[in-house]
């Protein structure tokens, strides 16, 4: 983003404020530009190293840093041996008059993409656009920023996930660090809307979804609930103590691993959770060792057709406990392979069993 002076037309005067363009400005102007620019990176900067990065001499630093001030930028002068210049507390630039939803929504699209694989460079320059702007927000809001991404963790690396409200999201970062119950209205999975009084442990954003797990108080349990399904939240009086165990991310990917499902999986492999992890993740599958070099796994599931080949893919002894159907699955699909394995020559193209 390229940031120019708004120049007025047959005015003579100097710009009133800096917006984004593309317009041509004038090479003093373009310095001052990359002064606030510098400053803008944070801590104190020296007046010759201020000189040395604009080609320019001290004097003329401190007439940019005069045409700053005369623009309202809260530049601070620093005495001493290793004084210069900074920006003050609470700036924002001119047009960048970011609301709360604004910088939220910003922040949070620099914190989702340090799990997006960024190169070493581009992980740099995430942490210091994210710096920028946190620096240049009111404090009220940095505090609640900051409690927000204290208490935000990711299970993988995120998705397109649906953008949550920005006040509910606060409020529950809020609730989190501090320890506060909540009042939230939700809507559960078959569309019944109600209130709950939720004491939340921690936000996680796993997939493409926002989640914040906590104990709901009401039914006294430990639950998972999505964030787009939640229309309003408000503090209440008091705090609750925050349990032991398990981290937030944690909980949400064993509560997905043990919802309620039509099909309950057992079976025991012997291979290493490793190995195991490889063909069916935290998300899907429950592990225990049950005797040396076994497994018990359960996994919860709609539907068992997708399991055959993945426990073939395992290519480790097992045992299925239960149920039924997934052994009668398994000697259907063995009987396929095997059918497969002795075919010699050209064959016609069958159509695909159902489920494939």
């Amino acid at each position: 983003m390229a940031c120019t002076a708004d120049r007025r037309s047959n005015s003579g005067q100097n710009p009133p404020g800096i917006r984004t363009s593309l317009v041509t400005v004038p090479r003093p102007a373009a310095r001052v530009l990359t002064l606030l620019e510098l400053l803008q990176s944070g801590g104190t900067r020296t007046v010759a190293e201020l000189a040395d990065r604009l080609g320019v001499d001290g004097r003329t630093v401190r007439r940019y840093v005069g045409q700053l001030t005369d623009l309202d930028v809260p530049v601070e002068s620093v005495r001493g041996r290793y004084g210069g210049y900074r920006l003050g507390p609470g700036y924002r630039v001119p047009p960048l008059m970011f609301g709360d939803e604004e910088a939220l929504a910003v922040l949070l699209g620099l914190v989702a993409g340090r799990g997006a694989g960024l190169t070493a460079a581009q992980r740099t320059a995430n942490e210091t656009a994210a710096a920028k702007i946190r620096r240049v927000l009111p404090r009220h809001l940095t505090r609640r920023l900051d409690a927000l991404l204290e208490s935000l963790s990711f299970t993988e690396g995120p998705g397109e996930s649906a953008s949550p409200d920005a006040g509910v999201l606060l409020t529950l970062a809020d609730a989190v660090h501090h320890h506060r119950p909540v009042s939230v209205r939700y809507t559960d999975r078959e569309g019944r809307h109600g209130d709950r009084t939720v004491h939340p442990y921690g936000i996680v954003v796993h997939g493409d979804r926002w989640y914040v797990t906590g104990r709901d108080a009401d039914r006294d349990e430990d639950r998972t609930f999505r964030l787009d399904r939640i229309a309003g939240a408000r503090s209440l009086p008091g705090s609750f103590e925050a349990p032991e165990g398990p981290d937030p991310a944690e909980r949400v990917v064993t509560g997905f691993a043990t919802a309620a499902y039509r099909y309950e999986v057992a079976l025991r492999v012997q291979a290493t959770p490793e190995h195991l992890r490889a063909h069916l993740p935290a998300t899907v599958a429950t592990l225990e060792e049950t005797e040396p070099g076994w497994l018990r796994v359960e996994v919860r599931a709609e539907r068992l057709d997708w399991l055959p080949p993945v426990l073939a893919a395992l290519d480790r002894p097992f045992v299925i406990d239960h149920p039924a159907e997934l052994r009668a699955l398994m000697r259907d699909f063995a009987a396929r392979l095997t059918a497969y394995a002795h075919r010699t020559g050209p064959t016609t193209a069958e159509p695909p069993e159902p489920g494939t």
